[in-house]
């Protein structure tokens, strides 16, 4: 008998850490802050919830099973028929045909959904952001507005944000969890994904794709503000940050860590890395051949504070 109810206690035992764990702290992909990632946190509880009714289905009709057949005295006993049955075989074959479509069309709906500016705000001019990927950095470009920034950004409230994702060396995975769900950043080709957030905050991102021995340190902050605050931030940064020369920005193809920092000009001036994916790596090598470079990576320690001239 304990046998047979092993299952359950593990299922109980699994929902009741699942239900603590969410008391304790909520997880933030079901927070969500943004319209993108409303739109994933409703695909993700539907997907649970099918997928729990078909476990509620399966355990219902084992118990049943269980029950029926167990064996007792004055069992009269079980001869099953050994010619088959049509209609079980056609059952058993349409049923698991329903749950693949019941799942798989909200999700290619959601995912084609989530190519475009969200719905509400799709009036409004995106804001274009080129994240670079570099290890272990992001690097962000605002070209209409000709600043750079390094492991930070920030962007209005309640504004489309185009996010325009490449990468100067490997392979790295941009994920805001706040906002929306994460996208790949490559070298030599550049993937593009539509975020937005609803509510004045700083929130989290990352690269979710292991690319090395200094991933689990590759963050950046998002700092959602009022259009005005933005637009003030974006005024300040044009005026008082430096201007961002090749030989500081081939400085950070090196791998390593950096402090957050901001520039009055972008890299988008002399390269493009959708388009030469070789940059990082001939810079590497033209550093480790000049005789001038330190053997120790500049960028392995943290930069002091006074290099990034204001806040977030």
């Amino acid at each position: 008998m304990t046998k047979r109810i092993k299952p359950f206690l593990r299922l109980g035992f699994i929902m009741i850490s699942v239900f603590l764990s969410g008391g304790c702290s909520r997880l933030t992909v079901l927070d969500p802050k943004g319209p993108v990632a409303e739109q994933q946190k409703d695909l993700i509880l539907w997907s649970i919830g099918f997928m729990l009714l078909i476990i509620a289905v399966v355990y219902v009709l084992f118990t049943w099973i269980l029950v029926k057949y167990r064996e007792r005295k004055n069992h009269k006993g079980y001869n099953p028929q050994q010619e088959g049955s049509k209609i079980l075989e056609i059952v058993w074959t349409l049923i698991p045909v329903l749950i693949v479509i019941a799942l798989a069309v909200p999700t290619v709906k959601t995912i084609y959904a989530l190519e475009q500016p969200p719905k509400e705000t799709a009036h409004k001019k995106p804001l274009v952001i080129h994240a670079t990927s570099v290890n272990w950095k992001w690097i962000f470009s605002y070209p209409e507005q000709n600043i750079e920034t390094v492991n930070y950004i920030n962007i209005p409230k309640g504004r489309p944000v185009l996010f325009k994702l490449t990468s100067a060396d490997s392979m790295s995975s941009f994920w805001i969890p706040s906002l929306g769900g994460q996208k790949y950043a490559m070298a030599g080709m550049e993937t593009q994904l539509y975020l937005q957030a609803d509510h004045i905050g700083t929130y989290e991102g990352r690269n979710s794709n292991f690319n090395g021995r200094g991933f689990a340190k590759q963050e950046f902050t998002v700092k959602a503000q009022t259009e005005e605050d933005f637009n003030q931030w974006i005024k300040e940064t044009q005026s008082k940050a430096p201007k961002l020369t090749k030989a500081r920005y081939d400085d950070f193809m090196q791998e390593g860590h950096s402090q957050e920092m901001s520039f009055s000009s972008t890299h988008l001036e002399w390269v493009d890395h959708a388009k030469d994916p070789e940059y990082a790596l001939r810079v590497r090598n033209q550093l480790e051949d000049s005789p001038e470079t330190p053997k120790e990576n500049p960028h392995k320690h943290s930069h002091s504070h006074s290099e990034r001239w204001a806040g977030k």
